[in-house]
């Protein structure tokens, strides 16, 4: 886990949202971080992932969330926080991830199968 400094640069955003997009088969934008989540829907999506899936990367928003906000419009569209992304792509938040877990989707849609 990385910690990001106060004064994070929107270009630094940018390039380590793009990173953590590409290098991670499932990463969370999230609101706090696993050990201490600072929301209840950052806590949910937390949750649902990681009842399928052990290993996943989570990035705390919170040092910089006007940067991350924007630099995450750029792959989503999706203006709040939690996101979710899977193999690249944008799935959604602590919403769509619970809809798809009451569907029987959320296992297959995170780990591919």
């Amino acid at each position: 886990m990385t910690f990001q400094s106060e004064s994070e640069q929107e270009g630094d955003v940018a390039a380590r949202v793009d990173r953590a997009i590409e290098e991670n088969d499932v990463v969370l934008f999230m609101k706090g971080n696993r050990l201490m989540p600072q929301c209840g829907y950052s806590k949910r999506a937390l949750q649902l992932i990681a009842q399928y899936v052990e290993e996943f990367e989570t990035v705390d928003v919170l040092p910089a969330l006007d940067e991350y906000r924007a630099a995450l419009s750029d792959h989503s569209e999706w203006e709040t926080i939690p996101q979710t992304f899977v193999d690249g792509e944008f799935v959604g938040g602590s919403d769509v991830l619970a809809e798809l877990d009451e569907r029987g989707e959320l296992e297959a849609t995170l780990t591919g199968e």
